[in-house]
């Protein structure tokens, strides 16, 4: 009877995780007490750095009410091609010439885990310092989810990027958002004087961030952020769509543009249009501090696998996890070549583009010059796409306590570039 019920399991809902027959429980529950009361208390929890910081950011959920991004149907299991070459290609690191395994395994790296995939199958698949079945959080790389929906809902005929955002949007309209393209705003150029800041309890991003539950708060502190940005009357840093200047209020106006339009919570519209609809192993969930309203500018937590199925909705091998096409022809297109190259050029702030840097586009950094895109989050975590060579890796990580950890991405482009560049 046993068996048979084992065999139903698996013909139901696909075959068993690889890491469910030997489950690891990553913490006590004396651990979990002694980390959380590591917890600053006269500031927001991420200014802990170090390994405390990787252990934070793969149990907010323990810490912190988040909402819930539903999974459905069967489970489209990924297979495996895996790839020596992977593996062993040796990297520069400041320790000389290392493996690129044996280099994720070292003291100069602070990755948790990495997936990448090849033409649909895992070619390499990591986990230094997390469990496969972990959801950590994925900071920045949460913006692309939320302008894919707002693309898809551009393709189903709902809104109309060209269109001032106060004209979906009235509550915006005395605000410094009022008369700013939808467009500028997917594009980080609203010309909105309020860039990120992450240290400054009186800037306005910081203020904002507070107001979603993103930042120190307390009771002087906003406390609503849809109130905030209808309110907001900090002025023009430079003309919209003629400068990339990165906010995460930007992104959030996004996400309540996408509610507005449906009706419905973002994290409702991610599971109706996306999460519902690529076999993710496990749901998903976003932070969401205060008052239920998701942090959509960062808030993201997921089984790295699953993140990895979103990446490959942009690539040919997109069947192997959705039964339909979810990025269209027109938005993957957009994405490749319809960005406006000057306003990396002209940003406000340095350190954004490169010599084989194209163009930033609808909340990706950096679409580059081989068509790899890729979106960063703050503390080590990242999302990166090919859909020419149908590629895909996403990764995860933290800061170390002096920030001396080697950044993943440069090393991990130089790898693929080199074993799929001619293809």
């Amino acid at each position: 009877m046993k068996q048979l019920l084992i065999l139903f399991l698996c013909l139901f809902f696909g075959p068993i995780s690889a890491f469910g027959k030997d489950f690891k429980s990553v913490s006590t529950v004396d651990q979990t007490r002694a980390q959380i009361s590591k917890l600053p208390k006269d500031d927001i929890w991420w200014t802990v750095y170090g390994e405390d910081m990787g252990w934070n950011f793969k149990n907010l959920h323990r810490m912190y009410p988040t909402v819930n991004v539903y999974r459905e149907g069967k489970v489209r299991p990924l297979d495996y091609n895996l790839s020596d070459a992977i593996a062993e290609f040796n990297v520069d690191t400041p320790a000389g010439k290392k493996s690129f395994k044996d280099f994720l395994y070292s003291n100069q790296s602070t990755t948790m885990g990495i997936v990448i995939l090849h033409k649909g199958k895992i070619v390499f698949e990591q986990y230094p310092r997390m469990e496969p079945y972990e959801k950590p959080i994925y900071w920045s790389v949460t913006k692309v989810f939320i302008s894919t929906v707002l693309a898809i809902l551009e393709d189903q005929g709902l809104v109309d990027v060209s269109k001032s955002i106060d004209f979906y949007l009235p509550a915006l309209g005395e605000s410094d958002y009022a008369g700013v393209k939808i467009r500028n705003i997917l594009d980080m150029a609203s010309g909105v004087d309020c860039s990120d800041e992450y240290e400054d309890r009186d800037a306005c991003y910081y203020q904002f961030a507070a107001s979603i539950g993103d930042a120190y708060w307390d009771h002087d502190s906003p406390d609503n952020p849809y109130t905030f940005l209808a309110n907001l009357k900090t002025g023009t840093a430079r003309p919209q769509g003629e400068s990339f200047d990165y906010s995460g209020a930007n992104t959030f106006v996004i996400g309540w543009l996408i509610e507005e339009i449906t009706g419905m919570p973002f994290q409702d519209v991610l599971t109706k249009e996306v999460w519902r609809n690529i076999g993710a192993e496990g749901d998903a969930s976003m932070l969401a501090p205060r008052y239920g309203v998701p942090v959509t500018d960062g808030g993201l937590l997921a089984r790295l696998r699953d993140v990895a199925r979103f990446g490959l909705l942009f690539t040919p091998s997109y069947s192997r996890v959705a039964s339909k096409k979810i990025i269209s022809d027109r938005y993957l297109s957009l994405i490749l070549e319809g960005g406006n190259p000057d306003l990396l050029r002209n940003a406000r702030h340095g350190g954004w583009t490169s010599d084989d840097t194209k163009h930033n586009v609808y909340q990706w950094d950096r679409v580059f010059k081989n068509n790899d895109i890729y979106k960063g989050g703050w503390g080590g975590q990242g999302l990166l796409v090919n859909p020419d060579r149908d590629l895909v890796a996403v990764y995860t990580g933290y800061f170390k306590k002096d920030q001396s950890e080697v950044r993943l991405l440069g090393l991990l482009r130089t790898v693929l570039d080199e074993l799929y560049g001619e293809e």
